[in-house]
């Protein structure tokens, strides 16, 4: 396991195809509850690390990128704790 998360904007596009069975370039920028909850188990099995967000932190995501950058923070934050 690294300790620089190599989670890719790709590889939650990907991720989101695999819900809604469609290609990649069909993917809505803007994701729900829905989506958001499966990103986070996806994310959690890949790296085999509890993500932990803060509601806040949930709140915040909106977007394919939002939801990239919080990964980023809560995967970086688990690694050095």
């Amino acid at each position: 396991m690294t300790d620089r998360p190599d989670l890719g904007r790709a590889d939650l596009v990907t991720m989101l195809a695999e819900l809604t069975a469609s290609p990649p370039d069909q993917v809505p920028d803007r994701i729900g509850s829905m989506e958001l909850a499966w990103l986070v188990h996806l994310v959690e099995q890949r790296y085999d690390r509890r993500l932990d967000l803060t509601d806040d932190q949930m709140a915040d995501i909106d977007t394919v990128d939002d939801a990239l950058a919080v990964f980023h923070t809560a995967l970086t934050a688990s690694a050095d704790g």
